[in-house]
């Protein structure tokens, strides 16, 4: 019994220990706290740094101490998932509300489109996160950041007059349209850093001439990434092909 207390109360006798160990060295933790670390470390290191401990030592605590923020590792990579959407709010706020009939509503979904770029772009390592974690969590479980976006595009969809089956369609093919894009910027092109000739640049000489005589060809151009300007082109011609063919 008193063994339990003192673990309850710590060294000082005062202080609750759960309560103390959330004080790191950068000040009491909070979840945005945490999450913000949490990504900062992705960014740093990649995904396979992140665990509970090693996240603890960055924040100054013991790694118990975070399970009061997320419940263990997979919480935490919802947690990246809806800090990257919070980002995704920041970026866009102010976009005004779409009503019916909107006038608007194709310019508010290439803002979208566009922030969700820049924010991949910003945080390449989490990317991953946008396409795996929603395989592995229902709609409802998703981070309310995470329905809120969803939420928008669906709204801007509705000012543009769309039906409910069209509107989930040009939904799906949105959300598609900017996760593959995004996939295919990201994708490693680079072979070999350290080489200045093209070429050997991109490994070039490993691919069988033969065999794969138009991917050697275009791979070049394939290292280039299209950028945002390609991103908005694709969405016009998406929105034409669901939209303007009525």
């Amino acid at each position: 019994m008193a063994e339990e207390q003192a673990r309850r109360t710590g060294a000082g006798g005062g202080v609750p220990a759960r309560r103390a160990s959330d004080r790191g060295r950068y000040g009491r933790l909070s979840r945005e706290r945490v999450l913000a670390s949490a990504l900062e470390l992705v960014d740093r290191e990649g995904l396979s740094a992140l665990s509970m401990r090693r996240l603890g030592a960055e924040l100054g605590v013991e790694a118990m101490a975070l399970y009061r923020y997320a419940e263990g590792k997979e919480a935490l990579l919802d947690g990246l998932v809806e800090a990257l959407y919070l980002e995704l709010e920041e970026r866009l706020s102010p976009l005004p509300g779409a009503g019916a009939e909107d006038p608007d509503w194709r310019g508010g979904l290439h803002r979208i489109a566009r922030a969700t770029y820049d924010v991949c772009l910003a945080h390449p390592h989490a990317v991953p996160l946008l396409t795996t974690r929603m395989l592995a969590v229902p709609l409802a479980q998703r981070p309310l950041a995470v329905l809120r976006d969803h939420e928008r595009v669906l709204a801007l969809l509705e000012g543009a007059g769309l039906d409910k089956a069209r509107t989930s369609a040009v939904f799906r093919a949105f959300t598609a349209w900017i996760l593959g894009y995004v996939s295919a910027e990201l994708r490693p092109m680079v072979d070999n850093a350290e080489e200045s000739e093209p070429a050997f640049r991109l490994g070039l000489h490993r691919m069988p001439p033969h065999e794969l005589p138009r991917l050697r060809e275009t791979a070049p151009a394939l290292a280039e990434r299209g950028g945002p300007e390609h991103l908005g082109a694709g969405l016009d011609a998406l929105l034409d092909r669901f939209i303007a063919a009525d």
